[in-house]
C-alpha cells in the first residue's frame, strides 16, 4: 500500500509540473505525427545480446538508428514471477511488479538511460504492457484478491486461459483495478519518458478500460498505442493507433504453403477497408516473438518467399513491424522461457531492411493511415501468382510487383495508371513502363519502382 500511495504522490506532482508546461491536451484519437512514416522494431531484451540487459541493448542503438528504425518496442520490462514459473527464467508476460524493472535486465536508471539515448538518436520507445493478468506471486494477489477472477465452484483464482498456468487472470469488472492499472501506465511515461505501449492481448480487456486509460496517457504526452487485437472498434472507442493484421499474416502463410492464391489478398483487403476506419493503422509483419517461438521461423513458414512478403509489409497500406534478428536472416526458434541469444552473424539482410525502412521513413506515398498514397491494384493477367499494385499521390507513384509463387511467371501489366519512368529501389535500374508491358519474373522476385 505504501508503494501505491507513493506512486499516487509522484503522479500528482509530476502531472502538475507537466500541465504547467503544456496545458493543451491532445485529442486522444489523433496519431502522433512521428508514427506516420515509422517502422516498428520489436526487441526481445533477454535474447537480444549475450548479456540480455538494457545497457547492452543501448550500445546497439546506433546500428538500429542507421537502419532506419523509428519505434523500438521493448518486450515487458517488469520483474517476472517465480511461482508456477515455466522454464528456467519464466514467461516475459508473467508480471510480478508493475512498478519495477526486471533486475535481470538492469536498473530503472538503466532503462531511463536507454530511452534517453534512443530519443537522442531520433527514435521512440514503447514498452509491452501486460494488463490482463499477473504472476501468481504478484503482491496484488494478497492485497487485492478481489481484483482477480475466481472459479465459480471452488472460489480459487484462475488462469485466463487453461494453458497459461503461470499467470492469474485479473477481473476488469473491478473499477478500482482500472484506476490502478491506468496510474501504473502513466508512471512509466512520467518516470522513464516512454512514448507509448504495445498492449498484450488488448482485446481480452473491456474497451471501456482503454477508453479511460489512453486519454489519460495522452494528457501526459503524445503517445503511440499498439493493440494486440484485431477488433475494428478498438481504434475508435479504445483510442488505439494500430492493431495486428493477423488475417494478412495468415494469408502470407497460406500463399507460401500453396493453400491460397495471391489474388485472395484482394478480398481480405476489401474486408479490412469495410471494417476499419480509413486512418486506422494495421500492423503488417512476417514474424514476431510468439510466432517465432511457437509456430516456426519466417523461413520455416514462408520459405524463399520471406523477403517478398516483407516487401509487401512495407509498401502495402499499414505500419510495418520487424522482429529482432530478421536483419540477420535468423532461422532459429528462440526459446520462450530460457536464455537463447540471437545468432547475429554478419547481418546478411541488414541492407535489404535498411532500404525498406528508409523508403518508409522518407516516402509519404507509403505513410501509415489515410496520409499514404492511394492504393490502386494493377492487374497482371496472372493475378493468382503475381500481386502488383500502385501507391499514388498527386503525380508521384510507387509501383510494386511481387511474384508470390515458387515458379517463373510471365505477366502483362493491364491498365495505364502506372505508365511512366521509374527507378527500382534495390538495384537503381531505370525503366519506363507502358500499358501492356510484358515482364518475366523469377520465383519470389520482388520489384519496387519509384517514379522519377
Amino acid at each position: 500500500m505504501k508503494k501505491i500511495l507513493l506512486l499516487a504522490a509522484v503522479l500528482a506532482l509530476s502531472g502538475a509540473c507537466h500541465r504547467a508546461k503544456d496545458t493543451a491536451l491532445v485529442n486522444p484519437r489523433d496519431h502522433v505525427a512521428w508514427s506516420r512514416n515509422a517502422t516498428i522494431y520489436e526487441v526481445n531484451i533477454r535474447q537480444f545480446t549475450p548479456e540480455g540487459t538494457f545497457v547492452a541493448l543501448e550500445k546497439e542503438l546506433p546500428r538500429l538508428q542507421k537502419m532506419g528504425v523509428d519505434i523500438l518496442w521493448l518486450m515487458p520490462i517488469n520483474p517476472l514471477g517465480e511461482k508456477n514459473r515455466k522454464g528456467s527464467l519464466g514467461s516475459y508476460y508473467s508480471v510480478k511488479d508493475y512498478l519495477a524493472v526486471n533486475p535481470e535486465y538492469g536498473s530503472q536508471a538503466d532503462l531511463v538511460s536507454l530511452v534517453k539515448k534512443a530519443h537522442e538518436l531520433g527514435m521512440k520507445v514503447i514498452i509491452d504492457w501486460v494488463a490482463n493478468h499477473t504472476s501468481w506471486d504478484n503482491k496484488l494477489i494478497d492485497k487485492h484478491p478481489e481484483w482477480y477472477e475466481h472459479d465459480s465452484v471452488t472460489g480459487k483464482i484462475i488462469a485466463p486461459v487453461p494453458d497459461w498456468t503461470d499467470v492469474a487472470s485479473l477481473d476488469y469488472n473491478r473499477k478500482e483495478l482500472w484506476d490502478y492499472m491506468t496510474d501504473a501506465m502513466v508512471y512509466w511515461i512520467k518516470e522513464a519518458d516512454v512514448d507509448g505501449y504495445r498492449c498484450d492481448v488488448a482485446g481480452m480487456l473491456p474497451v471501456g478500460f482503454w477508453n479511460q486509460a489512453i486519454p489519460k496517457l495522452k494528457e501526459v504526452k503524445p503517445v503511440f498505442m499498439l493493440a494486440e487485437a484485431e477488433t475494428p472498434g478498438i481504434h475508435d472507442t479504445g483510442y488505439f493507433d494500430a492493431t495486428y493484421s493477423w488475417g494478412m499474416y495468415q494469408m502470407f502463410s497460406a500463399i507460401a504453403a500453396r493453400k491460397k492464391s495471391a489474388d485472395k489478398i484482394d478480398s481480405l483487403f476489401a474486408s479490412e477497408r469495410k471494417s476499419y476506419s480509413p486512418d486506422a493503422y494495421r500492423m503488417r509483419f512476417t514474424t514476431n516473438h510468439d510466432e517465432n517461438s511457437w509456430n516456426g521461423t519466417e523461413f520455416e513458414r514462408l520459405g524463399a518467399g520471406a523477403r517478398a512478403f516483407s516487401v509487401f509489409t512495407f509498401t502495402f497500406p499499414g505500419i510495418p513491424m520487424i522482429y529482432n534478428g530478421q536483419e540477420s536472416a535468423m532461422n532459429k526458434r528462440l526459446r520462450f522461457f530460457d536464455k537463447d541469444t540471437i545468432p547475429w552473424g554478419d547481418y546478411p539482410l541488414e541492407s535489404f531492411y535498411t532500404t525498406l525502412m528508409q523508403l518508409k521513413k522518407k516516402n509519404d506515398l507509403i505513410a501509415s493511415g489515410d496520409s499514404g498514397g492511394r492504393f490502386i491494384k494493377v492487374a497482371t493477367g496472372n493475378d493468382k501468382a503475381v500481386y502488383a499494385f500502385l501507391r499514388q499521390k498527386d503525380s508521384r507513384r510507387l509501383l510494386v510487383i511481387l511474384n508470390l509463387s515458387e515458379t517463373d511467371q510471365a505477366v502483362s501489366l493491364k491498365g495505364s495508371d502506372f505508365k511512366g519512368k521509374y527507378k527500382e529501389i534495390f538495384t537503381g535500374q531505370e525503366k519506363e513502363f507502358k500499358p501492356g508491358d510484358n515482364l518475366s519474373l523469377t520465383p519470389w522476385q520482388y520489384l519496387v519502382y519509384g517514379s522519377e
